[in-house]
């Protein structure tokens, strides 16, 4: 399961599709200007959200 940790207060947050109740899987996005966004997608393809925020930043996802 992708867990989303803030590495400013240490919460972690775990995310799933409401679709579908499956976990979204930790993966990448590759803008025009060739800078990666983190993201979550749904397993079964029903969509993609960016990566969590907390604390004003975004949240890290180790698998």
């Amino acid at each position: 399961m992708a867990t989303y940790t803030c590495g400013i207060c240490g919460m972690s947050v775990n995310i799933t599709c409401a679709k579908c109740g499956k976990e979204l899987a930790n993966d990448s996005l590759t803008k025009d200007d060739g800078t990666k966004v983190q993201i979550s997608k749904c397993p079964e393809g029903h969509g993609k959200v960016k990566s969590p925020l907390c604390c004003g930043s975004d949240m890290a996802c180790e698998v």
